[in-house]
């Protein structure tokens, strides 16, 4: 769900979403407060590419720690 939430922040951005709709500013929210300090680890002189770089650094490692949480559930 939190890598759902990265891609679609990513999505509006490269796609300019408007920021004033609901569902975008709520996306908005929801990641820069999943992100983790991990926003601003690239920056770049393009500010979509930092976020796609940020956003895609962030999701990768949610992706390991919650593959690395579920094997250790998995072995008790």
């Amino acid at each position: 769900m939190v890598i759902l939430i990265f891609a679609l922040h990513v999505l509006f951005v490269v796609l300019d979403a408007n920021h004033h709709n609901g569902f975008v500013r709520a996306i908005y929210m929801l990641a820069k407060g999943l992100v983790l300090g991990l926003g601003d680890v690239f920056t770049p002189d393009d500010a979509v590419l930092g976020v796609v770089m940020n956003y895609a650094l962030a999701a990768l490692i949610y992706a390991v720690v919650g593959q690395l949480i579920i094997r250790a559930l998995r072995r008790r």
